[in-house]
C-alpha cells in the first residue's frame, strides 16, 4: 500500500443514514440563531486516480482531503465523506452574504486544490461546490442534501465557476415559463423587443467582417430576458414568426444605416426559425425588403439551426435553395448539437458552418471534444464552407482555433453583444483585439511537463543555457494551454503524472499538434505501453531517470533537427 503523506489524518466518518451528526450542527445553529451553510463538494475526475493508481491511493487521498477540510473549519462545523469521492459540510456562518459563502467555499478548494503526497505520487486535485443554506433555503437535512447536490451538479457543468449557490431559479421557472406565456404575445405590440448585435472576427488579423443580430425580450416584469427563455414559447405559440419578421424588418433598416455611413464591407448574421422558413411568403418578402432598401444580398446572411434540416426537408430545401440563387447567404447554426445526418450537410448549400460554444468551451484540453472541432473545421473547408467559432472567451481557444485554421471567431473575448450605436463604434474600429494577431513567437520552443517541481525546475535550468525558449507546465491543463497559444516544436513529459500518464498526454497532443516532436522522461519503465506509443507514433523517444545532463541535452538538440528536417522536407514536397 501507498504511504500517506506524514500530515495525513486518519479516516472521516461517513454521513450516516438519518444524518446524527448534520443534525446536532443543524440543532445547535438553531439555538443560535445562527445560518448554517452545507455545501456539498464533489472532487472532480477522482475515478481515473482509482483506476490508474489503485484504490488505496485514492483512499488515502481522499482522507487527506478530509483532513484539509476540518482544518479550515471551526469546531461547531461537520466535515464527512458522502458517496465515492464527494464530501459534505456544515459550517456556521457569521454572515449569510453571498460574498462570505462564497469566500468559505472557495477556501475549501484552494485547501484542495494544494498538491496533495500520496507516495510515490503527487496529485493535484479540484473541485466543484454546490451549497444550500438553512435555514433560508430549508431547514430539513434531507432538502438541504437535496439542494446543494443539485447545485453542485449546475456547477460541473460550468467552466469557470466552480462555486453555486441554490437559488429559487428552479422553482420560479416553472411559474416564469407560465408568465412567458401569457406576456410574449404582447411584448412585440407594446415594443418591448430590442436588438443586440455582436461582432464576427476574422481569423487573419482581428478585423470586424460582421455581426450577428440577437434578440433580448426588456420585460416589464421578468426583466431582461435572453432569446434561449423565451423563443421556444414563442415557437410554441406560433408568436416567432411575427419576431422574426420584426428582426429581419429592424436588420434591414440597421444594414441600411451602415451602408449610408460608409460601412460596406460586412454582413450581419440574422437568425431565421424553421417555421419562417415555411411561410410562403417568407423568401419573397425577404427579397422584396432588401431590393426595396438597395442592400446587395451578400450584406444578410441567414443563420438556421442544424436541426432544422431534418424538419420539413423538402419545404427547407426550396426556401434556402431560391434564398441561395439570389445570393443570400447561409450559416448552419449550432452545428454538432442537431442530429442532422452528413448527407443533409451535403445537400444544403451553406456559406458558413457555425461550431457550437459547447465544444469550444472544452478547447484547448485535449478532450475529444477538441478533436472533433479540428474535424469540423476540416470537413467545413472540404464541403467548400468558411467556419466560424462561437463562445470564443480566451487567448488559449483562440490561439487552438488559430492554428486549426478556423476562419472566424465571435464570443466575448471580442465584444459582448451591444447596441447598434456601441456596435457602430466597432465597425469604424475594424480591427478588435489587434494584439492577439501580430503577435510572433520565436523558434525553438521546448515545452516540459512534469508535475514534480523540483524536477520541473532543474530541467528548466539545464535546458536554459541551450538558448530554447522554455515553456514549462506543472500539470496537462495548463501544457494544452501553452500549446494552444504558442508555436511549440518540441515536448518533453514525464510519464507518471497524476491527471494522466505521459504517453496518454502525447497521444492527445500528437492528434492536436501533430508537427509537434514528443519525448517521455521517467523512472519507470512500463515496456509495452511505452512500445505502443512508440508503434503509434505517439512518441519519438522514451528517456530514463536518472538522466545524463549531456545525453539529454543532446537527446533535445536531435529532437528539433528531426523538426527542422521534417518541416523542410513537407515544404520541398
Amino acid at each position: 500500500m501507498p504511504l500517506l503523506d506524514p500530515a495525513s489524518p486518519p479516516p472521516l466518518q461517513r454521513l450516516g443514514a438519518g444524518h446524527p451528526g448534520l443534525i446536532a450542527v443543524l440543532d445547535q445553529a438553531r439555538e443560535r440563531g445562527q445560518t448554517v451553510a452545507l455545501l456539498h463538494l464533489d472532487i472532480e475526475h477522482f475515478a481515473s486516480i482509482n483506476q490508474n493508481m489503485g484504490p488505496d491511493v485514492g483512499d488515502a487521498a481522499l482522507d487527506t482531503v478530509g483532513g484539509r477540510l476540518a482544518e479550515c473549519l471551526g469546531d461547531r462545523s461537520g466535515v464527512w465523506r458522502h458517496g465515492s469521492d464527494e464530501f459534505v459540510v456544515a459550517a456556521p456562518l457569521s454572515s449569510a452574504e453571498p460574498a462570505a459563502v462564497q469566500a468559505l467555499a472557495q477556501r475549501l478548494i484552494d485547501a484542495i486544490g494544494r498538491p496533495l503526497v500520496v507516495l510515490p505520487y503527487t496529485l493535484f486535485l479540484e473541485a466543484k461546490v454546490g451549497i444550500s443554506l438553512f435555514p433560508e433555503h430549508a431547514q430539513d437535512p434531507s432538502a438541504l442534501l437535496h439542494l446543494a447536490e443539485t447545485a453542485v451538479r449546475r456547477a460541473s457543468h460550468l467552466v469557470r465557476e466552480p462555486v453555486q449557490l441554490h437559488t429559487t431559479e428552479a422553482t420560479d421557472r416553472v411559474q416564469s415559463e407560465s408568465a412567458i406565456a401569457r406576456q410574449i404575445v404582447d411584448a412585440l405590440p407594446n415594443g418591448e423587443l430590442r436588438l443586440r448585435y455582436q461582432p464576427k472576427i476574422s481569423a487573419r488579423d482581428g478585423r470586424v467582417v460582421g455581426m450577428e443580430a440577437l434578440v433580448r425580450w426588456q420585460s416589464p416584469s421578468l426583466g431582461l430576458l435572453l432569446p434561449e427563455r423565451f423563443l421556444p414559447t414563442a415557437e410554441r405559440l406560433g408568436v416567432i414568426v411575427q419576431i422574426g419578421d420584426w428582426m429581419i424588418e429592424k436588420i434591414v433598416e440597421q444594414v441600411r444605416s451602415w451602408r449610408e455611413q460608409g460601412f460596406d464591407d460586412f454582413f450581419v448574421g440574422a437568425n431565421v426559425s424553421t417555421l419562417q422558413l415555411l411561410q410562403p411568403g417568407f423568401v419573397d418578402g425577404l427579397l422584396g425588403r432588401m431590393h426595396q432598401a438597395a442592400l446587395p444580398m451578400s450584406s444578410i446572411l441567414l443563420e438556421i439551426n442544424e436541426s432544422s434540416l431534418n424538419n420539413n426537408a423538402h419545404a427547407v430545401y426550396q426556401a434556402v435553395t431560391k434564398l441561395r440563387h439570389e445570393g443570400v447567404g447561409l450559416t448552419l447554426d449550432n452545428f454538432g448539437t442537431g442530429d442532422a445526418s452528413l448527407g443533409a450537410l451535403v445537400r444544403y448549400p451553406a456559406d458558413i458552418l457555425k461550431i457550437d460554444r459547447s465544444f469550444i468551451n472544452a478547447a484547448p484540453a485535449g478532450s475529444r471534444e477538441t478533436a472533433i472541432v479540428r474535424a469540423m473545421i476540416a470537413m467545413g473547408h472540404q464541403l467548400g464552407m468558411k467556419v466560424i467559432a462561437n463562445g470564443v472567451e480566451t487567448e488559449a481557444q483562440l490561439g487552438f482555433l488559430r492554428r486549426a485554421d478556423c476562419d472566424f471567431f465571435q464570443g466575448y473575448l471580442f465584444g459582448e453583444p451591444m447596441s447598434a450605436d456601441t456596435a457602430s463604434q466597432a465597425l469604424r474600429r475594424r480591427y478588435l483585439r489587434p494584439e492577439l494577431f501580430t503577435a510572433t513567437q520565436p523558434d525553438r520552443t521546448l515545452l516540459l511537463v512534469d508535475d514534480e517541481e523540483n524536477v520541473l525546475r532543474s530541467l528548466v535550468r539545464l535546458f536554459r543555457r541551450d538558448g530554447y525558449r522554455i515553456l514549462a507546465a506543472g500539470n496537462v491543463r495548463d501544457a494544452f494551454g501553452l500549446l494552444a497559444t504558442n508555436e511549440v516544436q518540441v515536448i518533453l513529459s514525464d510519464q507518471r503524472m497524476s491527471e494522466m500518464d505521459g504517453t496518454e498526454f502525447l497521444g492527445r497532443v500528437k492528434m492536436l499538434y501533430p508537427d509537434t516532436i514528443r519525448l517521455v522522461l521517467s523512472g519507470y519503465t512500463d515496456l509495452a505501453t511505452v512500445t505502443d506509443a512508440i508503434n503509434r507514433g505517439a512518441i519519438y523517444r522514451f528517456l530514463t531517470k536518472p538522466w545524463d545532463d549531456r545525453e539529454l541535452r543532446e537527446h533535445i538538440s536531435q529532437a528539433f533537427r528531426t523538426y527542422d528536417s521534417q518541416r523542410n522536407r513537407d515544404h520541398g514536397s
